[in-house]
């Protein structure tokens, strides 16, 4: 494990498959970034969005999760206009777009040929989720895009899969913790009707409203504290 137990090395060698797929592309686009995608965020955020894996011409080029891709214009947008990330999302890691209360990851941090990860390269990656979720302090709620977010989520906190089952707008206890289910915001899923626009922004809401309600709870365990802070979106 490298020195900052939340992020690979640039030359992980954990996945001989993507180790293999990382040169390849290393050697037929040398300007890419190519290499394991860190967290985007700040670390005091209250809210985690796990994705699946970074793709090929999006975060594996950009070095930015969700950046230069379809999925990243969604999530983006959508994140934006709910008052999570201010300044304009230009699909480049140096377009000067910052998070608010939000960070963003993947379950696998190496893209995978064809964007499907085998299950031990997800359970190779799990411990960096796991470290990630343990070096977020004010941590509330996590937002996972898709199935193999949400079960290597549920396993990098330790409890049973078949506890907690995926489905789309639901929302789970796990422990101090609110697990929101979400289809992933990529192409595929919108173009086929499967996630709208308006699903994705519902779910978002709800996650949102899951930060607000953690902060209820705090504040009603320790009646000393100060108001709860304002939650991101609510500002007029």
């Amino acid at each position: 494990m490298p020195r900052d137990r939340a992020t690979p090395g640039r030359d992980c060698p954990l996945c001989p498959r993507l180790v293999a797929f990382r040169q390849d592309w290393r050697q037929r686009e040398p300007e890419w970034f190519n290499a394991p995608v860190a967290s985007f965020g700040p670390i005091e955020a209250r809210l985690l969005i796990v994705g699946l894996a970074p793709g090929l011409r999006g975060a594996n080029r950009t070095g930015r999760p969700f950046t230069g891709d379809f999925a990243g214009e969604l999530l983006y947008g959508t994140l934006a206009e709910l008052g999570f990330a201010e300044g304009r999302y230009e699909a480049r890691p140096d377009d000067g777009l910052s998070l608010i209360d939000c960070r963003i990851t993947n379950a696998v941090r190496c893209v995978p040929p064809e964007n499907k990860p085998t299950p031990k390269e997800i359970a190779n990656c799990r411990p960096f989720l796991a470290a990630t979720l343990g070096e977020m302090p004010r941590l509330a709620v996590v937002l996972a895009l898709g199935r193999i977010a949400h079960e290597t989520f549920v396993a990098a906190s330790g409890a049973r899969r078949s506890e907690f089952p995926f489905g789309h707008g639901r929302a789970h206890r796990l422990g101090p913790l609110t697990l929101v289910d979400s289809y992933h915001c990529s192409r595929y899923n919108t173009n086929t009707g499967v996630l709208t626009a308006q699903m994705f922004r519902d779910v978002i809401v709800k996650a949102r409203d899951a930060m607000e309600a953690s902060d209820i709870q705090s504040s009603d365990a320790h009646p000393s504290m100060n108001s709860k802070s304002e939650a991101p979106g609510s500002r007029k």
